[in-house]
């Protein structure tokens, strides 16, 4: 496998323009800040789009709201390759036979691709790398998906870092990242391959059609990605750092799914952020906070850089003794947003409709999940994995590791978010509970959040019908967590 940094990739390596390469895209599906795709153009040869939808090499098969999501992004990216003479050409099966194959077929000189700092993405380089040796075609992994390469950023006895303030402060002590590539505005087509229509491989839903939610929300694809960032530097930046924990408001980026599949980079991200404060310094404390949460991002990388199994195994060993339970009946409510809890069940209800949640209120869902229910955090994972349009297989597991207390950096078991006060504090009017939990919409301000706590006559007045219209909560607040914390001392023992 041969390397090529930055300078080499703006210079490109001219080969004969009978002889075409292939640009191998992967989460990175836009033209701007492509270092691959920068690379394969600067070559001057014809040039061959692909995307692979390779099931089998996947670490694991993409939920449900994720397939919806690359079906549009797809789109998205085959329209915006058409504007700059090109097409994207799709092929579903064996990663390595798909590109090789074609390789053969054309004569190909190069494969470039984007490095991904995973395990099963980075055995799978490292395959097609050998096979396309043998037929000697070089191929060319550029770095494009971090700001900065797992490599410069090790803790004192050479692993990764396992506490966000300091990985944060090493990333940020190292400069600004590289400054991003501009989109090719012509590319030279390559020869005409067989190829896959995208209906085909069946990645929206038809019967039932669950998705006029995500498809009212989101326009998938790097204009759309373009758009959100924008929009947010413009109109929402100021206040963020202080509004950022208020789901009643929309005070917050929607970025994540565009970052998860490679619309938008986080060097994009980083530049704008940068050129917004300095443009408007009042904002400046806000961008900092912003960047802050691309610093998660970047260290959720990382954690899944030195641990590909985060999605199953406990970063921290000690809970591989927990007890936890298995109860379907209490994990069904809380995936259907029945369990008693407003600010639970609003969240719930979000992801559902339209493939997120606000992230003050996924701490607060996955918080009721392992520690008022006791159910395994692997469980929660599991539903956000096939629900959520941002599903990322760093910042999923990590998150949800952070909350159960076995992660990296991780929020002390005994943390206990009391979903009333959280409700009552980030959603004081209750605008985002009525949003969402319509059946209690009528109650006030002061019992919205606690909807048993009310008289049988305010009840009625709202009518509500405890147990009937709206349920009663599956499980009281003080002695779920009493007994988790009983759960976590016998744990400790």
């Amino acid at each position: 496998m041969r390397a090529m940094n930055q300078g080499a990739c703006q210079k490109g390596k001219r080969v004969p323009k009978a002889s075409p390469v292939i640009v191998w895209f992967r989460d990175d599906l836009r033209l701007a800040d492509h270092p691959a795709l920068t690379a394969a153009a600067a070559t001057g040869a014809p040039l061959i789009c692909l995307y692979v939808f390779d099931e089998a090499a996947a670490a694991r098969p993409l939920g449900a709201a994720s397939r919806w999501w690359l079906a549009r992004s797809l789109r998205a990216l085959d329209a915006d390759l058409h504007k700059a003479a090109s097409e994207l050409l799709l092929r579903r099966g064996s990663t390595v036979k798909t590109i090789t194959g074609i390789a053969r077929a054309v004569a190909a000189s190069t494969v470039f691709a984007n490095r991904i700092y995973a395990s099963a993405e980075e055995t799978l380089a490292k395959q097609l790398a050998r096979s396309l040796k043998e037929l000697n075609v070089d191929f060319t992994e550029l770095a494009g998906d971090l700001l900065a390469e797992p490599s410069r950023i090790r803790g004192s006895s050479g692993g990764g870092m396992r506490v966000f303030t300091p990985f944060w402060k090493r990333v940020q002590a190292l400069g600004d990242p590289a400054k991003p590539l501009s989109a090719p505005k012509q590319l030279v087509a390559g020869p005409k391959v067989a190829g896959d229509r995208i209906d085909d491989w069946k990645l929206e839903p038809t019967a039932p059609d669950w998705a006029f939610g995500l498809r009212r929300m989101w326009k998938p694809g790097e204009a759309g990605a373009t758009s959100r960032l924008k929009e947010f530097l413009d109109e929402k930046a100021l206040g963020y750092a202080t509004q950022r924990d208020r789901p009643d408001r929309d005070a917050t980026s929607h970025l994540s799914p565009h970052l998860r599949f490679g619309e938008i980079s986080p060097r994009q991200v980083w530049y704008a952020a940068r050129f917004a404060a300095a443009r408007t310094p009042k904002i400046a404390s806000d961008v900092e906070k912003f960047l802050s949460e691309l610093g998660w991002r970047e260290f959720c990388r990382h954690l899944l850089f030195d641990h590909p199994d985060m999605y199953r195994s406990n970063l921290q060993s000690s809970f591989d003794a927990f007890p936890w339970v298995n109860d379907a009946r209490a994990l069904r409510a809380w995936q259907k947003g029945l369990t008693g809890y407003p600010i639970v069940d609003a969240g719930m209800r979000e992801l559902w409709r339209t493939g997120v949640m606000h992230n003050r209120v996924r701490m607060v869902v996955a918080s009721f999940l392992v520690k008022h229910l006791l159910i395994d955090w692997r469980a929660g994972e599991a539903w956000f994995w096939d629900t959520l349009v941002d599903a990322d297989p760093a910042n999923n597991p990590a998150n949800w590791q952070w909350v159960a207390g076995s992660g990296a950096d991780a929020a002390p078991y005994f943390r206990i978010f009391n979903p009333i006060l959280q409700g009552e504090k980030f959603d004081p009017q209750g605008d985002y509970v009525r949003r969402w939990v319509r059946e209690i919409a009528k109650l006030p301000n002061t019992l919205i959040h606690k909807p048993w706590m009310a008289t049988p006559l305010e009840l009625a007045d709202a009518g509500i019908t405890l147990g009937k219209t709206y349920p009663q909560p599956i499980v009281d607040h003080k002695f779920a967590r009493e007994r988790a914390l009983k759960a976590y001392e016998k744990t400790r023992k």
